[in-house]
């Protein structure tokens, strides 16, 4: 059983078992599999469109919470290469001074193409980190837009950020971002026409309610100035306090054991070997998509 981080030897031998799951090492099913219930640490999805600042945000919350004697864990998902699957941003820079930290712990994956704006191995990894002790495990998505609503299925708070900018857009969005938030952030509030975004953003997070009987708040921040952090914080708090957590848990779990099960049932099928089967078939003139597809029907090749 994993025990809570206490110094750097032990965050390091979470590194270790994270580093585990995502290579998939002997072992690494046991471990899951022993891994204890019950966990307290509170998960935070942070996701929203591109330049929305959600990184400086993520940086901002962590300080808040270790002046408040919390211990936070940071799981950054950031975009694969389409050539050779590897996460091209690393590390955040901006996380860099909490790296020493050791009541913090921070982590990049590569969401290996994922559409969802995840890496195939979030669930695993999340729990590894969740099993540890911390109080808030923060998962940051990469911000691909509508697509990026996976977030929903592991986290137990979903905070979309948005920027003032975004107003015209706020239609477009409504079948995907803005149908999975539990929290609506508008960052860089210090913007023109801030005040008038935010105003109908609350009108069309009005027309919803979220799960239970949860009224999604619009709240007004500049991370880079560390203003409306506190309120985020307080309402990150309550929406897990008031949310129906019986039924919402068992919808949380049934999510995740579904993607694990497809997850599974796809191990066989390895990317780079599909791309070099569909070079050499251009190649030779013979490539057709739904031929190729056809042969893995089944979930193996035939």
């Amino acid at each position: 059983m994993l025990q809570k981080l206490a110094d750097t030897d032990d965050i390091k031998a979470l590194a270790r078992r994270i580093s585990l799951v995502e290579n998939e090492a002997p072992g690494y099913e046991q471990l899951l599999e022993q891994l204890p219930g019950g966990s307290t640490t509170r998960v935070v999805g942070i996701t929203g469109p591109p330049g929305a600042g959600k990184s400086t945000l993520v940086n901002t919350l962590i300080q808040t919470l270790l002046e408040q004697q919390k211990r936070v864990a940071i799981i950054a998902v950031d975009p694969s290469s389409p050539f050779n699957f590897g996460a091209l941003l690393g590390d955040r820079i901006r996380m860099s001074q909490h790296f020493n930290n050791t009541q913090v712990f921070i982590r990049s994956m590569a969401n290996r193409g994922e559409l969802g704006g995840l890496s195939p191995k979030i669930i695993e990894v999340s729990d590894v980190i969740r099993a540890a002790g911390f109080d808030y495990l923060f998962i940051e998505t990469v911000g691909v837009g509508q697509s990026e609503v996976d977030i929903a299925g592991i986290a137990d708070t979903t905070v979309v950020v948005l920027v003032p900018e975004a107003g015209d857009e706020i239609q477009t969005m409504k079948a995907g971002l803005m149908e999975i938030a539990d929290i609506f952030v508008v960052n860089k509030a210090d913007r023109d026409h801030a005040d008038a975004f935010v105003k109908n953003l609350r009108l069309l997070s009005a027309e919803r309610r979220g799960s239970g009987h949860w009224q999604i708040p619009v709240l007004k921040t500049v991370a880079t100035r560390n203003e409306g952090i506190t309120p985020l914080i307080q309402a990150i708090e309550k929406h897990q306090q008031e949310t129906d957590h019986s039924g919402r848990h068992a919808a949380l779990l049934t999510e995740k054991a579904w993607q694990l099960i497809q997850h599974r049932r796809m191990k066989d099928l390895d990317k780079k070997q599909l791309q070099q089967q569909v070079l050499q078939q251009l190649q030779a003139g013979t490539f057709n998509l739904y031929r190729l597809v056809g042969e893995y029907e089944g979930g193996s090749k035939k």
